[in-house]
């Protein structure tokens, strides 16, 4: 069993200020395959007082410096993916092949955008023409709490360490206390590369416990969090006293629209989105809206996508989904599929129980309603399990006023052969993402949503300006 008490703090491994172990569960077998230490305010206190003494000198470091210790970063990221998808596949439960593909790949391809992105970043620009002596300059926010979600482990860690080491500011990440081995292998590399004492620093804890005192600490100026849209509303109020910043990238149910004109493989690409890392993505499209013509096939598509979908241990490897994370994450998607049944949608495809052969693991059967109605509550609450509603529509009116009757604001996808139509909903959905015909993001695009969705911008160059101030300055000296 693995045994990683410690936390990284001003650039070492140090004991807890007191002993709380936390057993960490494997989801595909139920058994403890690690113990963590869950921090008290001592840590905290700790980790951010490291941090506010490393703040003058890492944010007066040159750009080209920081950019250099991020480059090298990622050089110990890819040399190791191997070891940090195994972690992955551990703690919360990705089929193996999928954790080093997708998972870890994601920290990758992340890192690799900002540093793309930095190359040409300026943090000092003139305000514009016809305004002499006016500049803008970017300067670090200070010290920043980062909050991450166990779902996506490193594809989170880098999309806020990453960021705010390049813009200079100094940091406490405080990763899923259920998913805490990869961030802790993620501190590994830090160390590795080189990054100077307390530039970084890692406490493991809860949301309650860590997570606050972060919130509400008078030295931390931001708090950077992604996770439910009910923990931000805790963590803005929590950091509500002492006025720093808060970034939220929250929850989502998002609608993908489908036209009788869509090409053939277009449901079934929805779904397997869906059912992509067990439905655990906060992006997932888990309402599929189809064209009047085109919904009975649609039906019978998903139904056939889905029962071919195998669910099986995150230990073995092929194209496969695995458990979800936990015993409370079960017990709420199997509660919402109930819930689905008894409210009249029509089950075609999975339902209650864990699939055939497996009854131990957190196994979700892939599940798929059709003949959904919007005021469903499977179609209104985040359900955060291979889960798909799906619903008819007539018009497009009718579709983009059903995707927009929502409370999140997260991703819309949309699927056309009609430029003019994909066009026209692209700006008509209210959302921060829009993906359509299964094109994906282009690299450095912000991610990021409105409404209950939250709106941080993370990635490229929006995601290295959410790390910095805003300064205004008249009168610049021309040299």
């Amino acid at each position: 069993m693995i045994e990683k008490r410690d936390f990284y703090i001003d650039g070492r491994w140090v004991a807890p200020a007191n002993a709380h172990d936390l057993d960490v569960i494997d989801p595909s077998t139920e058994e403890v395959c690690a113990v963590i230490s869950i921090g008290a305010a001592e840590d905290t206190n700790a980790a951010v007082a490291a941090a506010k003494a490393a703040l003058p000198l890492w944010s007066a470091t040159p750009p080209a410096q920081r950019l250099a210790h991020v480059e090298r970063l990622l050089e110990i990221y890819q040399t190791r993916a191997a070891e940090m998808a195994r972690a992955i596949s551990l703690e919360m439960g990705a089929p193996i092949d999928m954790a080093l593909g997708d998972q870890t790949a994601a920290g990758v391809w992340h890192i690799s955008n900002f540093i793309n992105a930095f190359k040409d970043f300026t943090f000092l620009r003139p305000l514009g023409d016809g305004t002499p002596g006016a500049m803008i300059a970017l300067e670090p926010v200070g010290v920043v709490g980062l909050i991450t979600p166990w779902n996506w482990p490193m594809n989170q860690v880098t999309l806020k360490a990453i960021p705010a080491l390049l813009a200079g500011c100094t940091m406490v990440l405080k990763p899923s206390e259920v998913a805490p081995l990869s961030s802790l292998l993620f501190a590994e590399f830090v160390h590795e590369a080189g990054i100077p004492a307390g530039v970084f620093n890692l406490v493991n804890g809860d949301g309650a416990g860590v997570g606050t005192q972060l919130s509400s600490h008078p030295d931390v100026e931001m708090i950077s969090f992604t996770g439910s849209t009910r923990a931000g509303i805790a963590i803005t109020k929590a950091a509500a006293d002492t006025v720093k910043r808060v970034c939220l990238e929250l929850g989502g149910k998002g609608a993908n629209l489908i036209f009788a004109d869509a090409d053939d493989a277009a449901v079934k690409r929805g779904v397997r989105h869906c059912l992509n890392n067990s439905g655990q993505s906060c992006n997932a499209p888990t309402r599929m809206l189809v064209e009047r013509p085109l919904y009975d096939r649609a039906v019978e598509i998903a139904r056939e996508t889905a029962e071919s979908t195998r669910v099986a241990s995150a230990h073995e490897t092929g194209r496969h989904i695995g458990p979800v994370v936990n015993a409370t994450q079960y017990e709420k998607i199997q509660s919402m599929i109930e819930t689905g049944i008894e409210e009249g949608a029509r089950l075609v495809a999975g339902g209650p129980g864990r699939p055939e052969g497996l009854n131990r693991g957190y196994f979700i059967r892939p599940t798929i309603f059709a003949d959904v109605t919007p005021d469903m509550r499977v179609a209104r609450e985040e359900i955060f399990g291979p889960v798909l509603s799906i619903m008819p529509f007539d018009t497009e009116a009718e579709a983009l006023a059903i995707a927009n009757d929502t409370i999140y604001g997260l991703t819309n996808y949309v699927q056309t052969a009609d430029g003019a139509r994909r066009n026209r909903l692209a700006r008509q959905l209210k959302s921060g993402m829009v993906e359509m015909n299964g094109q994906s993001r282009g690299a450095g695009a912000p991610f990021g949503g409105v409404k209950a969705s939250g709106r941080a911008r993370e990635g490229g160059h929006w995601g290295i300006e959410e790390f910095l101030d805003v300064k205004s300055i008249s009168g610049w000296a021309e040299n």
